[in-house]
């Protein structure tokens, strides 16, 4: 099992991800244009890192 998982891409230059930690459920935001990019932690509107639930493992 790959321990991040893509579940939501657009663009091609100018590029916009949501990866998913498949061990803790944190999602990540990742930006790229051209030759820089960014990864982060993916917050909600109050600050709080956003979790996906898989199945019953968190």
């Amino acid at each position: 099992m790959k321990r991040f998982e893509k579940v939501y891409g657009q663009g091609t230059i100018d590029v916009t991800e949501i990866w998913v930690d498949t061990e803790t459920g944190v999602n990540y935001l990742f930006h790229k244009c051209a030759n820089a990019g960014g990864f982060t932690p993916l917050l909600d509107r109050d600050g709080k890192v956003v979790i996906t639930k898989q199945g019953n493992e968190l």
